[in-house]
């Protein structure tokens, strides 16, 4: 079995038929133009040794009348050989012209005049016959002009023809070069054709594997790079299923090794300051309240790791259904009314009511890690006036037929140097807010759930520069999402 040809050999012997079919056309075309060329020239050439003739007949005619009736004053006999020389040269111009079939009737006219002229110069000189004379050569001269007439009548004959055929040339050399277009850009488009489904195929196997659909194989028919191509693609296929399948396990084993030492843990921090072990002096108290919080936030971590993976996998099992999404704005700040309340703040809600086609909970997720990530880096006002907490702002509006979410605080904001990197899952920016002492930092998880709840759902979500407070101002993109 022949090898299948390569995208660059399918490429390399399409321009090479392309160029031999143009070329073709091309050398075509030469050859009957310099066919049209060297006709032009050979009936210029006749036409001009022709006229040569005729001219040469015309001055030879009348120095054959002017011998002629010299001759038959004079009576000398030179005049007479004169006369003879200059017919004899006359008759050898007027044989081509007779051979080409100009005006033969007047060639053979003429003929019979010069042979009536030379019975009249054969009895001797003679005046008496000079009127007879006189009228043989107007005869000859009416015949020679009938010659030239005859001659320029073939020539602009001979001249049309040749336009013609120059005409006829260019419009059959036209269609021959609008054939061979028309060819070319069939074999063009069946190339193009030919390639874009393959190369279509591998667009959608990228994409495929971007969007984490690893249990679709990837076979690419076409040439043979192509297809190499496409092995290659489900060998990555392969390979990140392996890697998304180790990733899991390996949570889930962390988890489980971690969660039951932590509880432990835990447990044995709690018997400590609830006095089980004896009563603890006020450093001892501070010690197991540090290991407390500590623990504490350890086991949140964890819980953000497990979030993390759950919301990648959720992305993939997206289940819609119509959500009123003002209600679950107020919701999520019910929820967290604890976290925000004690740190002095105010949070406000508004916007259009709108109901979206979500997954309710991924979205909820995604939503309150926003609010969460707000409220931390919020500033801490509860030692200021009543009411003169910072505000957040959350605020629904329709766009198109999607709408935004936008999340607004009144914190340090991000870096600049931050917000290319922000959304990515561990990544932690420069500013962040002050923590109690003894208590762990953040995961750098919260936004990258965000990330990944939104873009399931066909969306996206981006870190204003400017936005309606003066801290950070997240905005979620949800487009075609809003309920019928």
């Amino acid at each position: 079995m022949l090898p299948r040809p390569s995208f660059r050999q399918l490429l390399l012997a399409a321009f090479v038929l392309v160029a031999l079919l143009l070329g073709g056309v091309a050398l075509r075309g030469q050859l009957a133009l310099e066919a049209l060329l060297e006709k032009g020239r050979d009936d210029a050439a006749r036409t001009l040794s022709l006229s040569a003739h005729a001219e040469r007949l015309d001055e030879l005619a009348l120095a054959m009348e002017r011998a002629a009736r010299q001759y038959l004053v004079l009576g000398d006999v030179t005049l007479r050989q004169r006369y003879q020389r200059s017919a004899d040269d006359a008759e050898a111009h007027l044989r081509p012209l007779a051979r080409d079939g100009i005006a033969p009737e007047a060639a053979a006219a003429w003929r019979t005049q010069r042979r009536a002229v030379d019975r009249l110069l054969a009895d001797g000189a003679d005046p008496a016959r000079d009127a007879a004379v006189v009228q043989a050569f107007r005869e000859i001269a009416e015949q020679q002009a009938r010659l030239m007439e005859q001659l320029r009548a073939e020539t602009a004959t001979r001249n049309a023809t040749l336009q013609d055929e120059i005409e006829a040339a260019r419009v059959a050399l036209g269609r021959q070069w609008a054939g061979a277009g028309v060819l070319a850009l069939v074999l063009a488009l069946a190339l193009a054709v030919a390639l874009a489904r393959p190369l279509a195929r591998v667009e959608g196997a990228i994409v495929a594997l971007g969007e984490n659909r690893l249990d679709e194989r990837i076979e690419i028919p076409g040439p043979s790079d192509v297809r190499q191509i496409g092995r290659r693609l489900d060998w990555l296929r392969q390979r990140l299923a392996g890697q998304d399948a180790d990733k899991a396990r390996f949570l889930r084993h962390v988890s489980h090794e971690l969660k039951t030492p932590l509880a432990a843990l835990r447990e044995g921090v709690a018997l400590l300051q609830d006095g089980v072990a004896g009563p603890l002096s006020a450093d001892q108290r501070e010690v197991a309240r540090i290991l407390a919080d500590n623990t504490a936030a350890l086991q949140r971590r964890i819980e953000d790791l497990l979030s993390f993976n759950a919301t990648a996998f959720a992305a993939e099992r997206l289940v819609r259904r119509p959500v009123a999404m003002a209600p679950l704005l107020h919701a999520l700040v019910d929820e967290q009314q604890l976290q925000w309340r004690a740190k002095g703040l105010q949070v406000q809600v508004g916007g259009d009511e709108l109901t979206a086609d979500v997954d309710a909970e991924l979205m909820r997720s995604a939503l309150a890690n926003l609010l969460a990530n707000a409220i931390r880096f919020s500033p801490d006002r509860t030692d200021g006036p009543a009411g003169g907490g910072a505000t957040i702002r959350l605020e629904l509006a329709r766009a198109g037929d999607g709408l935004t979410i936008t999340v607004a605080d009144e914190g340090p904001g991000v870096a600049d140097a931050d917000r290319a990197r922000i959304f990515e899952p561990f990544y932690r920016g420069a500013v962040q807010p002050a923590a109690p002492v003894g208590t762990m930092a953040g995961t750098g998880i919260g936004l990258s759930i965000v990330a990944e709840a939104v873009s399931a759902h066909g969306g996206h979500v981006e870190l204003l520069k400017t936005g309606p407070l003066p801290g950070a101002c997240f905005r979620v993109h949800l487009p075609h999402a809003l309920a019928d």
